[in-house]
């Protein structure tokens, strides 16, 4: 059965960069980021806009998990509410799938540091920091990444999902 690797965080956390890495460890593994289905200049979030952003990640995620030259997939996306993760399982339920559900966290100040580093503005760095708290309440397995690096936290999502044996 095809494994359905979700991995959720607040912005800024490292999901993109280990996911990265990730998808890479083993293979017949596709990767798509949600942040890509956003890519649009201006970006305006409004109801037209989130309804096609879904549609697009759930055609996405239903044409990887059809595909026979594939095996595992790996999503990653801020999904910071059950009731997003709840529609886009709804939407993909038709596919059979092994689901492996991980939320990545790091300390406020670890992710104030990472965000800095990235450049991103003191508006974003607060909110994300605001949306820390709800990723340890949501039942997924919680890989905090305060001292690790990228690779580690791929390592460690790979062992805990069975992609690889963590050592990729």
């Amino acid at each position: 059965m095809k494994k359905l690797i979700l991995v959720s965080g607040t912005m800024g956390v490292g999901k993109t960069t280990a996911c990265r890495m990730l998808y890479k460890m083993a293979p017949r593994t596709a990767w798509l980021d949600g942040d890509w289905c956003w890519l649009m200049n201006p970006w305006n979030l409004c109801d037209e806009n989130k309804a096609m952003v879904m549609s697009n990640i759930t055609f996405m995620l239903g044409a990887y998990l059809s595909n026979s030259t594939l095996d595992n997939i790996v999503f990653s996306w801020v999904m910071h509410r059950k009731e997003i993760i709840d529609e886009l399982l709804g939407r993909i339920s038709g596919h059979g799938f092994e689901l492996h559900l991980f939320a990545l966290v790091c300390s406020p100040a670890e992710l104030s540091s990472r965000m800095e580093e990235d450049e991103r503005d003191a508006e974003n760095i607060k909110a994300s920091i605001e949306r820390l708290p709800l990723y340890r309440g949501m039942g997924w397995e919680v890989i905090d990444t305060t001292h690790m690096g990228p690779k580690d936290v791929a390592r460690e999502i790979a062992g805990r999902s069975g992609l690889t044996d963590g050592r990729g």
